[in-house]
């Protein structure tokens, strides 16, 4: 029995594939050791979102040679669509395999082990597809909460941003088929889902886009725009990223209404008691999505919508589709259908051109909206992106200044929001047992993502737990009593 030892970087999604492709290995009789153990086999799910993310995947593709000069060490994921030249050239690294063949990971390493140093290609399949790549999830390393992957890919072409390079264009999973893997998770005792993916909010688009070439309107073929061997230098296609190109076949899509028609189908299913939704792009959250949302009890008031840049202009410049007053507007939205709605976001600064002036209007939006969590993030220069491209760049020491100022605004207004509970009766499903001062206590999440504690004597693992929150118990989770 050989033994096999996965590590994931970057996003839910490579998390979600990691773990299928361990639940694949297994069943074909390889067993499992943590990635810093002896293996006969090393497999690095890579990440490419930025260069720093690529380093760390080359560090880790060594650290398993490392450990092991005789193992087998896979590198699959993001990295490999994007920089395939040096992974080709990089002696660490025995087998490669694209992003739409993770799946079959467990029939690729039998091949190539049988082939072992007769010639036979260590380069599986990099080129993208039209058709989304079918995994399945059995159980997951949580014991309360499952991810379920519900898309790939993207067609948006930000300005910063490698992924659709890395990803492919949008292939959506059939319903019946995300229904089914629900079903099975549920049967195992997961009473929370989280639907994920690389755009979520273009669940369904491809529907549309199949149709139309069959009726012979659309002639999109796979691989279309960059080429995929174009790994130095990817230029996306004018058509592409131009911000009106497939507005009104993205906007049909929203209101034909495929991703509130899943959540709506998810709900009837016995068992599951939450339903998350990952990231949300703006131009989903129309007033029929938002009325069709609330009207299911399971779906959890927590909204992730991507800002990037309170500053029309940055926004522009990064190539997104929407200004800041239609921004406001969809949380406005969300807020006047839910009671107390967290709504988290993630800000990028630092952007190339990026004034002083420019980052004030950022704070000062911010400050107006007054976001639950904010993840900050420092601009990254990502080779291949046209954001790389663009005059002035900021200095390392411009962004740290600016990324410390928003996250002692997201400190001050995440406890602000946390602390609106205080004296008010609320529900956690519980996750994890935790000494904390000394005594034993089980921590969950509300439906809106807000920690909290109950003692341990009152309830267990994966229960709802209802109870008042009386304070804050440690700086970041509240106490139930």
């Amino acid at each position: 029995m050989k033994s096999v030892a996965l590590h994931n970087l970057g996003c839910k999604v490579n998390a979600y594939e990691t773990e299928v492709m361990g639940q694949k290995l297994q069943e074909r009789g390889y067993r499992l050791v943590p990635f810093d153990s002896p293996a006969d086999i090393y497999i690095v799910n890579t990440c490419t979102v930025t260069n720093i993310a690529d380093r760390k995947s080359r560090q880790m593709l060594h650290r398993a040679k490392k450990q092991n000069p005789a193992a087998v060490v896979v590198a699959v994921g993001c990295y490999v669509q994007t920089g395939l030249p040096q992974v080709e050239e990089d002696p660490c690294v025995d087998l490669i395999v694209g992003n739409n063949r993770k799946k079959d990971i467990a029939e690729i390493l039998e091949d190539y082990l049988a082939g072992r140093g007769q010639g036979r290609s260590r380069v599986i399949d990099i080129g993208h597809t039209d058709e989304y790549e079918e995994m399945r999830l059995e159980h997951t390393a949580e014991h309360t909460r499952a991810y379920i992957k519900i898309q790939d890919g993207c067609d948006r072409f930000c300005s910063y941003c490698i992924i659709p390079f890395a990803r492919g264009r949008v292939r959506s999973r059939l319903p019946e088929d995300v229904l089914e893997e629900v079903r099975g998770l549920a049967g195992k005792g997961y009473r929370e889902v989280v639907l994920t993916g690389i755009h979520v909010s273009s669940y369904g688009t491809n529907f549309e886009r199949k149709a139309g070439a069959k009726e012979g309107t659309d002639g999109a073929k796979a691989g279309s725009g960059p080429a995929a061997e174009s790994r130095t230098e990817i230029v996306p296609d004018p058509e592409e990223s131009r911000t009106d190109v497939r507005t009104d076949a993205r906007q049909r899509a929203y209101e034909q209404g495929h991703l509130i028609r899943l959540i709506e189908q998810i709900a009837l299913i016995e068992g599951i008691e939450r339903i998350r939704l990952g990231s949300l792009e703006p131009g989903i959250v129309t007033e029929e999505f938002v009325r069709r949302l609330a009207a299911v009890p399971k779906l959890c008031p927590h909204f992730h919508l991507s800002l990037q840049s309170g500053c029309d202009d940055v926004l522009r410049r990064m190539n997104r589709h929407y200004t800041t007053g239609e921004y406001y507007e969809k949380v406005e939205l969300l807020r006047r259908y839910f009671d107390r709605p967290a709504v988290t976001t993630d800000v990028i600064v630092g952007f190339p051109g990026e004034t002083e002036a420019e980052f004030e209007v950022t704070c000062a939006f911010l400050e107006k909206v007054r976001f639950f969590e904010m993840h900050i993030f420092k601009y990254s220069r990502r080779k291949g992106t046209a954001a790389d491209r663009m005059p002035g760049q900021l200095t390392e020491g411009e962004k740290q200044e600016r990324s410390a100022r928003l996250m002692r605004m997201e400190a001050e207004h995440s406890r602000l929001f946390r602390s609106g509970y205080i004296g008010k009766e609320v529900e956690i499903l519980t996750e994890e047992e935790k000494e904390i001062g000394g005594r034993k206590w089980w921590v969950g999440h509300t439906d809106t993502y807000v920690v909290c504690a109950a003692e341990a004597e009152k309830t267990g693992r994966n229960r709802f737990f209802r109870g008042r929150a009386a304070g804050f118990l440690t700086e970041d989770i509240l106490r139930l009593e």
